[in-house]
């Protein structure tokens, strides 16, 4: 087997392992199952749904454990606030038997209060991927969306190496050092096998 036939192989195994895993939490099924009712566009289960449920796979916790919200982000050209309540209204009611906090996101918006919020400014992003490869650790750039028919797809750009490994690497391209360590230090709480590898100080 040639290495690039090798390199796809633990890819294609690393993402059917991922998937496993997210499954275990049956709150990220129920959530892709009934996402597609909202007819938003480019829309994917992101951030600690996901990485969050499989550390608690790998220290053999309930695979619910920790996870303090749901994040859904889709991208829509409509900017209004009033667009984008419009669809949070809809998906509490979607959602409102899971008794989970399903947060709903328009990522074409987040330039708009990301300065006030985080204190640094951001640019607009011109996709969901593209705001997923700006989170603050790579380690967190994962995400899950489904179609009508149910068939998943994944995005996973550093792929599954680190997540496996229990490790944690920072991501200096826009959320601010403080972010990342206060993050860092809350999920060092609770998953106490973690790594997390220092944010890089030329940043």
């Amino acid at each position: 087997m040639t290495k690039l036939r090798q390199d796809r192989a633990v890819s294609n195994h690393d993402e059917k392992l991922f998937l496993d895993y997210i499954h275990r939490n049956p709150i990220n099924g129920q959530i892709l199952q009934l996402a597609p009712q909202l007819g938003i566009s480019d829309w994917w289960l992101t951030a600690g749904a996901l990485f969050q449920t499989v550390w608690n796979i790998l220290e053999g916790k309930d695979p619910q454990a920790g996870i303090r919200d749901y994040d859904l982000f889709y991208f829509d050209a409509d900017t209004s606030y009033e667009a984008e309540d419009a669809v949070i209204q809809r998906a509490k009611e979607l959602f409102s038997s899971l008794g989970v906090d399903v947060e709903v996101r328009n990522e074409a918006r987040v330039h708009l209060w990301y300065e006030e919020h985080f204190g640094v400014p951001a640019v607009a992003f011109t996709s969901t991927s593209d705001a997923i490869d700006h989170f603050a650790a790579k380690t967190c750039c994962f995400a899950v969306t489904a179609d009508t028919a149910g068939t998943l797809k994944t995005y996973a750009p550093h792929g599954f190496k680190d997540l496996f490994a229990h490790k944690v690497v920072p991501n200096p391209i826009l959320a601010p050092r403080d972010i990342y360590e206060a993050k860092t230090k809350r999920w060092s709480k609770v998953w106490p096998s973690l790594t997390v590898l220092p944010w890089p100080s030329a940043s």
